[in-house]
């Protein structure tokens, strides 16, 4: 194998002081901590991922295969001991149904077992010797069958949804007080070896019950008599706190002696399987090495062999101690082999898997290394890392070698029991001597040579599962466009006098406003001179009328009206304090279905017109927002008359009026003012042109609210 990059190991006191002020291109270190993976060059390349506990955790497989279903059709039952984490309510309540449900199981299955032909003999016999044997044994009423017969048939149902079209809520058939009793029974029966009385006529209905649950379970051929289950601290190695316990009670006692790990739902809670395949009448496990070299796409490779650990101790389930049922070989290493393990179990505690495949060839069942236990290790492989691909950070010079620990069943299908980041090479026995340096070596010719030369030689390694590449869209950079229009604060409502009135308005013209404004700017006798002759003398006492009204609103509303355009916050108090004068306190405000023709405001008897100071609509924005700054009235002079708008501005804004023959909105009159262009209205003679000019409303803006709007109209109308 040949490389042009640095390779360092983290061994101790030789990295420590050789390279310590050098920069590392390859990091191997069996301590996910001692690197992180986040402030790495795109060059240097190290064996852990970040956020890898996911999979390596007891309590991130367990969670996280429950998932399965969203990536892979593959029943995670079908390969993973059904597995609980003790400190979540859910999963606690979760274990106990399954505790009792398996003990029910249990005892069918032993009800079946023991109807051979010493055990039916036994139960069928109405001798003195049978019931003499009796006598020596403590038995059951055969009440504990029918029980586990009803938990059973209610599970089937669960199961086959057949409880989803019940209206009501059932109870359940079998009662805290029943399980409790029957716990009891079962505990004698499976632990203490007591006969169940009246057992005969329930075989039957067992191993019918038995062939409908094999169906729905691919674990109870494993599951056994005894319903041991195996208790892992969640996040602990090499075997340390695991514990195997056979009754519920004392499960729970467990997890809740120790609040600190309770707390964090670090205890596991495991199905153990009783009936696992036996070498020699002693248990085994299974190490499996595998490589992911890449976790988006997903790359998987899979070692060509193997090695088995053996415990010390021949199997029996009548014991529960760890030399019997735990195969770490951390732990097995402190024992000795006892005298009644068969003499063909090696004294090191391990085979390697050609010494395995050799033990099957002299059983005929060479050939289900192929085709059920190569397979099955690598399609639990797949589906776990599967599962944990979106939590696990992906980095391109990554990779990491990762042990997988499995179990055989008697029909040698693998289960998987945890994976290992940074498995031991330890050249603990024969087998690991030859096997460990030769998956080293093999590792590095897939993570570094296989980088230059896509053909090059990868050892024991064989590519198992590469994923499918993602498209991942095109980085345009922060493009975004946001539509629509901002939010503005609500201000105060105003208090507003209103009367309908059902006279027309109209919008005035270029030409008639233009002609108003001038009438209103002449002298009284110019005024006169303007109309008709027959109404001369009605002209001055209108024009007198109107300019003491006028005076009075203005002297009225000075002081409040300067007040008012400070803030903004003050427009209630200012639409409050320009209302007319308080013997004229008329103002405006025309019903919202009423059309814009029908208005016209007046003062009463004396037959002036209010024009309105400050009038807003809800009908198109003004278009030039520098005229409207133009229009302003010079300080201290307020403004009689709206500012004419040029032809061009005019006929941009009747373009933004299609119409007006529909409804419109209310309009909201804030001041009111006698005009002199609108008193014509009480006498049509008045004016040349009083049929166009009759009920008309001219809209000017005050100084305060041009100065507060400043021009910027932005679409949206300001009262």
């Amino acid at each position: 194998m040949t490389t042009r990059r640095r390779m360092v190991t983290s061994l101790p006191m030789f990295s420590s002081r050789l390279v310590r002020n050098e920069t590392t291109y390859f990091h191997w270190t069996t301590r996910r901590d001692d690197v992180d993976c986040r402030s790495l060059r795109s060059d240097q390349m190290t064996n852990h991922y970040a956020n890898a506990g996911t999979l390596t955790t007891k309590v991130g497989l367990c969670v996280n295969l429950r998932n399965l279903q969203w990536f892979d059709t593959t029943d995670p039952d079908s390969f993973f001991p059904r597995c609980y984490r003790l400190g979540a309510e859910d999963d606690k309540h979760a274990f106990i149904d399954d505790f009792r449900r398996t003990a029910c199981t249990s005892l069918l299955q032993h009800v079946v077992e023991a109807s051979g032909s010493e055990a039916e003999d036994r139960n069928a016999s109405n001798s003195v010797c049978g019931e003499a044997h009796h006598a020596k044994h403590r038995s059951v009423g055969s009440e504990a069958i029918a029980t586990a017969l009803t938990a059973c048939q209610e599970f089937l149902g669960v199961l086959e949804h057949s409880d989803i079209d019940v209206a009501v809520e059932t109870p359940p058939s079998v009662k805290e007080q029943q399980w409790a009793a029957f716990l009891r029974d079962y505990y004698m029966v499976a632990h203490e070896g007591a006969w169940i009385r009246g057992a005969g006529p329930f075989v039957e209905r067992c191993r019918v019950m038995l062939t409908r649950l094999r169906e729905v379970c691919p674990q109870l051929d494993t599951d056994g008599l005894s319903n041991i289950w195996i208790v892992k601290p969640g996040a602990k190695s090499r075997g340390r706190g695991i514990l195997c316990m056979n009754r519920l009670d004392e499960i729970l006692a467990l997890s809740e002696s120790d609040r600190a790990l309770n707390s964090d739902s670090r205890w596991v809670v495991q199905k153990y399987l009783e009936r696992p395949l036996l070498v020699h009448d002693t248990k085994f496990d299974l190490r499996q090495w595998f490589l992911v070299t890449d976790w988006n796409p997903l790359t998987v490779w899979f070692y060509g062999e193997c090695y088995l650990r053996f415990s010390t101790q021949p199997y029996s389930t009548r014991t529960l101690d760890s030399a019997v049922h735990l195969c770490n070989n951390s732990i097995q290493k402190h024992l000795q082999p006892s005298r009644d393990r068969h003499p063909a179990v090696p004294a090191d505690n391990m085979w390697s898997g050609a010494q395995f495949r050799a033990f099957l060839r002299r059983q005929g069942r060479e050939a289900r290394w192929e085709s059920a236990v190569v397979p099955g290790m690598r399609r639990a492989v797949v589906c776990a890392l599967q599962t944990v691909q979106d939590l696990v950070e992906p980095r391109k010079a990554s990779f990491e070698l990762y042990g997988a620990d499995f179990m055989l069943g008697r029909d040698l299908r693998p289960w998987l029991l945890e994976v290992n980041a940074s498995p031991t090479m330890a050249c603990s026995s024969a087998a690991t001597a030859r096997l460990c340096p030769a998956v080293q070596r093999d590792t590095l010719r897939v993570v570094l040579d296989r980088r230059a030369d896509p053909s090059a030689y990868t050892g024991g390694f064989h590519l198992i599962y590469r994923q499918a590449a993602v498209d991942v869209p095109q980085y345009v950079g922060v493009n975004l466009l946001v539509e629509g229009v901002h939010v503005r604060r609500c201000r105060p409502a105003l208090r507003r006098h209103s009367v309908a009135s059902k006279a027309p308005i109209g919008f005035p013209s270029e030409q008639s406003t233009s002609e108003e404004a001038e009438t209103a700017q002449r002298p009284s006798g110019q005024s006169g001179q303007s109309g008709q002759s027959g109404q001369s003398g009605q002209k001055p006492r209108a024009l007198a009328a109107l300019r003491h009204s006028g005076k009075e609103n203005r002297e009225a509303g000075e002081n409040k009206r300067q007040l008012a355009s400070l803030s903004p916050k003050r427009d209630g108090a200012r639409g409050a304090g320009r209302g007319p004068a308080p013997d004229q306190p008329l103002a405006l405000q025309a019903e919202p279905r009423s059309k814009a023709r029908r208005l016209t405001p007046t003062l009463g008897a004396n037959g002036a017109t209010l024009i309105p100071q400050s009038f807003c609509f809800s009908l198109s924005p003004l278009k030039s927002v520098p005229d409207a700054g133009r229009a302003r009235s010079k300080p201290g002079r307020p403004s009689h008359m709206s500012r004419p708008l040029p032809p061009h501005e005019h006929q941009a804004s009747t373009r933004d009026l299609p119409s007006l023959a529909g409804p419109l909105p209310a309009l909201e009159v804030f001041r009111l003012r006698p005009s002199v262009a609108a008193a014509a209205r009480r006498d049509p003679a008045l004016s040349p042109r009083s049929s166009l000019h009759r009920h008309q409303l001219l809209l000017c803006s005050d100084k305060q609210s041009a100065a507060k709007r400043g021009g910027d109209f932005t679409g949206e109308h300001r009262h």
